[in-house]
């Protein structure tokens, strides 16, 4: 009589990838900056078909639809973490609905990602201070420009998250984004701003 090793449950293993990948997009798409900064994902489907065994896939899980222990465990680590970064995301927004807030995560981000000098950020400062007063609300009536970078047309912050209109945090990532695109550094853009009152 053959032994036959057993194997983990080929969709088993897909839908944990699955999972594992749709919960990064999420995290990504509530809070971009800090997950693109710190945190990396990778995720490996199968794409080899299961291998017959007698008895079937009763052979290999007698109770496919009912997660074992270790799959439970994972689950709950998962959601911990998952919940943990949430939580600090959504302080983070709700912090930056203020000024003194949105200019503390301004600072933040243009420190880590951008390695900008307290300098480079005194410019961005007079800039958006001139344009919204940090207020993640401001909006031009006249041209539509919106949110603390006012942006021109305001659906271009559509490229960091569909909640440019309420989350402070998607427009100062936006806007500091495009002020190294297009200027390489606020001190730059306040050069053009200086000239033209806008940049």
């Amino acid at each position: 009589m053959k032994s036959f090793k057993p194997l983990h449950h080929p969709s088993r293993a897909r839908a944990l990838s699955l999972s594992a990948a749709l919960l990064a997009f999420f995290l990504m798409a509530v809070e971009p900056s800090y997950a693109s900064s710190t945190m990396q994902v990778y995720v490996n489907i199968p794409n080899t078909p299961a291998t017959p065994f007698p008895g079937g896939d009763d052979y290999l899980d007698p109770n496919p639809g009912v997660p074992s222990l270790l799959e439970l465990g994972m689950v709950k680590a998962v959601d911990a973490s998952a919940m943990a970064l949430l939580s600090i995301a959504a302080r983070q927004i709700e912090s930056a609905r203020q000024p003194a807030g949105a200019k503390a995560f301004a600072k933040e981000l243009a420190l880590n990602t951008y390695q900008w000098s307290d300098a480079q950020f005194d410019c961005l400062n007079k800039i958006w201070t001139k344009e919204s007063h940090w207020n993640y609300k401001a909006r031009n009536k006249i041209s539509g420009a919106h949110g603390i970078p006012q942006a021109l047309p305001a659906t271009k912050m559509e490229s960091i998250g569909t909640d440019w209109r309420t989350n402070p945090v998607t427009q100062i990532t936006w806007g500091l984004s495009y002020i190294e695109k297009r200027y390489e550094t606020p001190c730059r853009a306040l050069v053009k701003f200086k000239r033209s009152n806008w940049y």
